[in-house]
């Protein structure tokens, strides 16, 4: 069912059973190649919560391209000095390693304000650093968002297109996060002709005081990433979802969908684990 019909009916105590709302994050290219084609097939609606930054520097997004370029590599140890001006030679066996060679670069480039101009070059350099074809990575629209054109095109064939930021980012400040918001609306109404109004939490991070400040936004609904299925007791600024992640098996993917995991507890990690 639609979001918006989906929420609509949850709060009026309408819902049908076995009721699914299908939502993506983020509008990654692989949705319109690989998602889209299979939601067309078999008629289903969704929600595509675009960040649209990306959308209009078509490069491979920065933060999660350079994971992916330390994760990608097959050197053993990269001499971080070239790149960021620091002494630092990391090995990148472990995952902890390449956390940490990765923190630096992020760092690097937040705190000197890079544009998306100079994390492009960035990364290309830390690819040849690390013995990765940047160029074939480019070819494949690896890590790139959807064009405006896309978007239109998705729109146009039915694909809710709602807000999920334009740069990735929840602010701390009110005056930035309501910007966060704005610059994101227009654009997605830039391309689709829509004005959106629901909104997904960029990486699941959200705090209570972005509540009011949704409000003041004119959001009807956010959803989080905690598991859970949406009730009418839901608050409509923090719904959970059923996230379909790699560590996610086909049985525990069926019991959310049947609704068996809510009445089993879930275990927590302990300190000693």
């Amino acid at each position: 069912m639609p979001l918006t019909e989906a929420l609509q009916r949850l709060y009026a105590g309408e819902l049908p059973e076995n009721c699914v709302a299908l939502t993506f994050d983020d509008g990654t290219y692989d949705f319109y190649r690989q998602a889209s084609p299979l939601l067309r097939e078999f008629d289903y609606p969704a929600t595509l919560y675009l960040t649209t930054y990306y959308s209009h520097f078509s490069r491979p997004v920065f933060d999660v391209a350079c994971s992916y370029l330390i994760w990608k590599s097959s050197e053993q140890t990269i001499d971080l000095k070239p790149l960021i001006g620091v002494d630092a030679i990391i090995t990148l066996r472990s995952e902890q390693s390449r956390a940490q060679a990765l923190n630096q670069l992020l760092r690097f480039a937040g705190e000197g304000k890079l544009s998306a101009e100079a994390k492009d070059e960035l990364l290309a350099t830390l690819a040849r650093k690390l013995d990765v074809d940047y160029d074939a990575l480019l070819s494949t629209r690896t890590l790139q968002l959807l064009r405006p054109d896309e978007v239109k095109e998705l729109a146009a064939d039915g694909v809710d297109v709602q807000l999920h930021t334009h740069r990735h980012r929840t602010p701390e400040n009110r005056e930035l996060f309501l910007r966060e918001i704005q610059d994101n609306r227009n654009s997605i109404q830039e391309m689709t002709g829509k004005s959106a109004s629901h909104f997904c939490y960029p990486s699941g991070v959200y705090d209570p005081k972005f509540l009011p400040w949704l409000e003041e936004a004119g959001i009807k609904s956010a959803t989080t990433c905690e598991f859970g299925l949406a009730s009418r007791e839901s608050n409509a600024l923090l719904l959970p979802r059923l996230v379909d992640v790699s560590a996610l098996s086909s049985i525990e993917f069926e019991s959310w969908l049947t609704g068996v995991s809510v009445a089993i507890p879930r275990r927590r990690a302990s300190s000693t684990d």
